[in-house]
């Protein structure tokens, strides 16, 4: 072997020993702007990409995400051995089809459908609201046509508290928002706000089950009493969706006797979060509609397609099966039982958490026990500080990695700052009280430094979670 000056290996012989010892991506920088012009082993590509990932943060220090982290390893062997099933080939996969249908049929009785109903999976919340959304578009412009009626100036009616994806819709499909502004002291909408943006060219009514930036409801039991009388009184028969993209799966177990689904009589459609509570890996979600003349049937599409004729009501076509399995393996392994027995474990150590950081008394609480919420710790400081909460996340991101999110709430009150740290499964009791004690941390060296710079207070998460 040739050596240079000082004895140590050439170029050449540097390629020779990665190729026999399998480092050679250490030797050169990663593949960016174009395909390298030749591979490398399948080890070293697996490294160089696991070495890139631990720049990421850690997952389970990710307060922010609402998406599940962990799953047991048998999820995890259904998920990995059915990667390479399509969902959508129903004529070559018809039982992954009908498991898909029967977790429909179970979220529909869940959901309390009060008799045949449909609804599909999909990529998650987005997909499906945009689905729903497109239904309620269409039902309301075949009433107005019927009536022949004007079918040019739709709009939807929704607060500010939704997710951004209700404004995408309305950009993405021609209607217009009618966006009903929160306020400082109220985080979430009633019928008191929707009444005077409702007319007969509203399509729809989204609501929101548990929103991102507080965890709380609107109040859609308010609402629906609206609509029903509204309706009676005006002839305006106006729908409500309910986006229950993180709350689909918290309130039936925590809060079963509260009336926010089907069970109201303007609840025509929902979507929900399977990659969400519902403790699947991103990306799944769910529609479903009270009855199956709820789904317009100008956005089914039949077709010929492999051999079998199709009902497709999707945005996407090929996709993985592998989670609408898994989801259905958490169906059939938690049930119900134990769908409410994680349900309330998060609750718990969520309120856990909050009575530690009340404790610290440099912060309140958005919200109490006595609400309806999701798992989760919203709060904000109070009182004279020489910093702020966006200076308390990014303090504890820099100590001890903790994705806390800071951020402001939509207009009216987007002068509020406001922290939220989501308790789910991989949040235990003691990883509780050890952010308890960080946060109590944070805010004492905050106290005696001041606030950070501006450049370090760009560590701080300030996404709301999806």
């Amino acid at each position: 072997m040739s050596t240079a000056e000082h004895g140590s290996p050439v170029l050449s012989d540097l390629d020779a020993l990665a190729r026999e010892y399998g480092n050679r991506f250490l030797l050169e920088p990663a593949p960016d702007h174009r395909l390298p012009a030749h591979g490398m082993r399948a080890v070293d590509a697996m490294r160089l990409v696991g070495e890139e990932l631990v720049l990421d943060g850690i997952p389970m220090r990710n307060l922010a995400t609402f998406v599940t982290t962990w799953m047991e390893p048998e999820a995890q062997r259904i998920i990995a051995e059915n990667l390479h099933r399509n969902y959508i080939d129903h004529a070559e996969y018809p039982q992954t089809a009908e498991i898909e249908q029967r977790c429909i049929r179970m979220l529909a009785s869940l959901y309390h459908a009060p008799g045949e109903t449909t609804g599909t999976r999909t990529q998650g919340s987005s997909e499906a609201i945009m689905l729903g959304a497109l239904s309620l578009k269409w039902k309301w412009r075949a009433r107005r046509e019927a009536a022949g009626k004007d079918t040019t100036r739709p709009n939807l009616v929704f607060g500010g508290d939704v997710h951004v994806v209700w404004e995408k819709f309305c950009r993405y499909f021609d209607v217009e928002p009618r966006i009903i502004p929160l306020q400082p002291d109220k985080y979430v909408i009633g019928p008191e706000d929707v009444e005077p943006h409702v007319d007969e060219n509203t399509i729809g009514v989204a609501a929101v089950l548990g929103t991102t930036f507080t965890g709380h409801a609107d109040d859609i039991a308010g609402i629906n009493s609206l609509l029903v009388r509204l309706k009676e009184q005006r002839g305006l028969d106006v729908p409500i969706h309910v986006d229950a993209a993180s709350g689909g799966f918290v309130w039936p177990f925590l809060y079963p006797d509260s009336e926010w689904d089907f069970r109201l009589e303007q609840v025509r459609s929902i979507n929900v979060s399977g990659h969400k509570f519902g403790l699947v890996y991103p990306g799944i979600g769910w529609l479903v509609f009270r009855e199956r003349g709820d789904l317009a049937e100008d956005l089914v599409f039949y077709e010929n397609y492999l051999g079998k004729r199709d009902a497709t009501f999707t945005l996407n076509f090929s996709t993985g099966a592998s989670m609408v399995l898994a989801q259905y393996y958490n169906f059939v392994r938690f049930g119900h039982d134990g769908y409410r027995y994680i349900m309330e474990t998060m609750q718990a150590n969520a309120r856990q958490l909050a009575q530690r950081i009340a404790a610290i008394g440099d912060f309140q609480l958005i919200g109490s026990e006595k609400e309806e919420q999701l798992p989760l710790v919203a709060f904000q400081l109070v009182g004279d500080h020489n910093f702020d909460e966006f200076d308390v996340a990014s303090q504890l991101a820099a100590e001890r990695g903790w994705m806390v999110p800071a951020y402001t709430l939509p207009p009216n009150a987007d002068h509020i700052k406001v922290m939220r740290a989501l308790v789910k499964l991989t949040l235990g009791h003691t990883l509780v009280e050890t952010l308890a004690d960080d946060i109590t941390a944070a805010c004492k060296v905050l106290s005696e430094k001041g606030g950070l710079h501006p450049h370090d207070r760009k560590r701080a998460s300030t996404g709301t979670g999806y």
